[in-house]
Formats: C-alpha cells, structure tokens, sequence
C-alpha cells in the first residue's frame, strides 16, 4: 500500500518542533518514506489524498487504564488511596476478562478519535484488551498488573508475561500494534524484593516496565521512611537500568530527578488525574531541564475521567507555568512534543511519535474549520501552534491512520460501531452496580 498526504500544514515533532508548508507524508507499507514540503518531494506514483488542515504524529499516551470506561465517575470526589481501596478495587474484582475487553474497545475509539494512536495500559486480562486493541486498530504497550493483594499472585502474574512474551515475541501483531510490558503496580503493593524480581525479568527480555511512583504524598510514607524516596528504593531494589517508565512522579525531590536522567527513566505525567485527585503538581520544568524524557497520560477514565491527550498537554503546560509563575515555562511546542515524540521516548520507542522517514505511519489530521483557526494557517509558526495546543485540541480530529491504515475517517471509527461499543459498557457497568 502507497499512500501520500497532502496538507497545508505539516508538524513532523521533530527536535525542534519545525512547520512545514505546502508538505507532504508518504507512506509505503506501513512505514513513513519521507517527510517535506511537496516542492522537494520525490516522484510518487500511490494514491494521493489532499486534505485540508495539519497532519501531525499520533499521539502517544504514557500513562492508561482504559478498560476502566466501565467505571467511570465511581467515586469521583475521593482522595486516591479512598478511591482506590472503596471504589476500584472491589469493581475490578468482578470484573471478568470479557469485561476488560468491552471496556478497552471503547477506550481504543475514544482515544482514537482524539488523535491518540499508542496508549501504555497497566491492566489484567491481556488477551482480551489487546484483542480490543486490533479490533480497534489503535496500538498498544500492554504492562500486565502485578499486585501482591488479598487474591492476586503477584508471582504468577509476572510469570504470565513472561512466558507470553517468550511465546509471541515482545512486538507482534500487524504494523506491530502490540506490544508487552511489566506492569508491577507500585512499591506500596509489592515488596522491594518483589520489584527486584519483576525487573529482573523485564530486563533480561529488554521489556519495559511501568510503574507507579509517588503519586501522591501518603500513598509511600513507609518505604520513604526507609529509603528515603521511592525513585532511592527502585535504586536499591535494582529495578533501575533497564527500561523503565515511572508514571506520575508527582513528589519528586532535586536527587530524584538527577537519579531518573543518570538511568534513562522515562516519566508519564498525568497532570488531569493529578489535579482531579488533588496529588499534586509534577516538577515537569525540572525534569525536562535534567534531561529526563517525559511523556503525557490520561490515567485511567476513572480519575480524569476523559482518554484526551490533547487536553493533557493544555494542562502540563498551564501547570507548569502556574507552579513557577512564570508564563514563558513549557511553551505550546513543548507541550505538543509531549504528546508525541516525548511520549515515545519515555516508553523507549523510536518507531512512533514523529512523522519521520522509517518510523510507523500513525498520522493524525486535524481540520483547520473551526474558530480556533480562524486567523489562518498562514499563521506565524509560534501562533499556529499556539492555536492548535491551547485553543483547538482534539476536536477537530477527522482522520487518523495506525501503521498507513485509516482508522478514523470524519471523525469516527472506521472498524467498530462506537454506538454499539457504548452500549456494551452501559450493560457491564449496570451488571457491576447490580452485583
């Protein structure tokens, strides 16, 4: 298949966050060929579709619980540690792996119609969410929950990726929309001997592992009583050095960070849940001047309760400047860089997050009909981003392709019925408030 886009305006994410005019992507199974204005492209003789605003990377969501649609708004004004303990958990116990599947289809079209291409889920029940995934034609990085609870095993939970991971590879899938991960959930769930044994088996598969760090300011009092921090525990429990994505981050001290960008940790900042959970404010300026890859999250549609990046990255960025009250901090262009090419980085991919030549043809476009462009596409670069960052967001998402194919056209789903995909989470969260 040989497919090239054709746009007014190109954002191909790269380091320096260029705009390209009068541009095009050229796809050629699956892969992106070239990236630039039409004026130096090559001869190309696949199909031509012209569209009629900006084509940008898929975007790229660190940080999910997608199957959680089926939760959304249960306890919505609890503190998390109340959240979690009174309303997720016992839920998610009767939920049953077809549960899990009807949940991820739903979150899978709702992220792609906000232009979310690649979401990282820490979740159970693997095969069914990652059957959602295909169906959906989105892609994944899928970390396997690992929990030392009342009723789960953590061992058995791990060895469970492991040996899929032995049997089907760490990628797989067309345009290698699926990939698996260690998801050990956190060090207030798991002992540090645990996570050793977790990391141990991540990396000598060269498999990322997801988990969550100091999320918020009582969730670790134990093992920061310890060790001093979590980020100083995974240190000393030797989790780090491998890959390794630390969602949330929010309480963070200056050795932390220095300690995240000497091992290449990657950080998935959720700055919707952090505030609907009153965690706190990441140190994201700190962290991205330390050198550390920072991607963004939605978090589960539990606590934010939207799957919409581009609101993420308006909220990192208006954060970051409220935080240090200074209005130049974290700009639209970095805050777009989030969302794509820095989300890959976080998750140690180089295969998606950017329009480049080489990388996978995950390609959003986002219809310049709307009031937020209404001073034109002709637009100053900083202005147009502006525009598009902090006044448009996803709404205007019309088309998106994963790995060249058109998952989205006129804003909807291509491969499932949404209407039919609401409908079977409305008959599972019924079940689970009848339990």
């Amino acid at each position: 298949m040989s497919l090239r886009l054709h746009a007014p305006v190109v954002l191909p994410c790269d380091e320096s966050c260029s705009v390209l005019r009068d541009a095009v992507v050229d796809v050629v199974d699956g892969r992106i060929t070239y990236v630039g204005e039409l004026a130096s492209a090559p001869a190309f003789d696949g199909e031509v579709r012209r569209l009629s605003g900006i084509l940008l990377p898929g975007l790229v969501n660190t940080h999910a619980h997608s199957p959680m649609t089926v939760l959304r708004g249960l306890g919505s004004d609890l503190p998390l540690l109340r959240w979690l303990q009174e309303q997720m958990w016992p839920n998610e116990a009767r939920m049953t792996a077809a549960d899990v599947g009807t949940g991820m289809l739903l979150g899978a079209v709702e992220m792609l119609r906000h232009g979310v291409t690649t979401s990282a889920e820490m979740y159970f029940h693997g095969p069914e969410l990652v059957s959602s995934v295909l169906a959906a034609g989105s892609r994944v990085v899928f970390g396997g929950a690992i929990l030392d609870v009342p009723g789960m095993d953590w061992r058995a939970l791990t060895d469970d990726i492991s040996a899929w991971i032995d049997a089907d590879g760490m990628r797989f899938g067309p345009g290698e929309r699926i990939e698996l991960a260690y998801g050990p959930h956190s060090a207030y769930t798991l002992s540090a001997s645990q996570l050793t044994a977790v990391a141990v088996e991540a990396r000598a598969r060269g498999a990322l592992l997801m988990v969550h760090v100091a999320e918020s300011p009582f969730e670790d009092e134990a093992q920061r009583a310890e060790f001093g921090s979590v980020p100083a525990l995974l240190k000393a429990s030797d989790v780090l050095g491998g890959r390794v994505l630390s969602a949330h981050s929010v309480h963070l001290s200056d050795d932390d960070i220095a300690l995240y960008a000497s091992f290449g940790v990657g950080v998935a900042h959720c700055p919707g849940s952090n505030a609907k959970l009153a965690s706190g404010i990441a140190r994201v300026p700190e962290m991205l001047a330390a050198g550390v890859s920072v991607g963004l999250g939605t978090d589960g549609p539990a606590s934010n309760d939207d799957l919409d990046l581009f609101e993420e990255a308006r909220l990192a960025g208006l954060f970051a400047r409220v935080s240090k009250m200074d209005a130049t901090v974290l700009g639209a262009a970095q805050a777009l860089l989030m969302a794509t090419r820095g989300g890959a980085a976080a998750l140690g991919r180089d295969d998606i997050g950017a329009l480049e030549a080489g990388r996978w043809a995950d390609v959003v476009h986002v219809d310049a009909d709307d009031p937020a462009f209404a001073t034109g596409l002709d637009a100053p670069d900083p202005q147009l981003l502006a525009n598009l960052v902090w006044a448009s967001g996803a709404r205007r998402v019309t088309d998106v392709w994963v790995a060249g194919d058109h998952v989205v056209s006129g804003g909807e789903s291509t491969r499932v019925d949404r209407r039919e995909a609401q409908a079977g989470v409305t008959a599972v969260a019924q079940r689970l408030r009848n339990a």
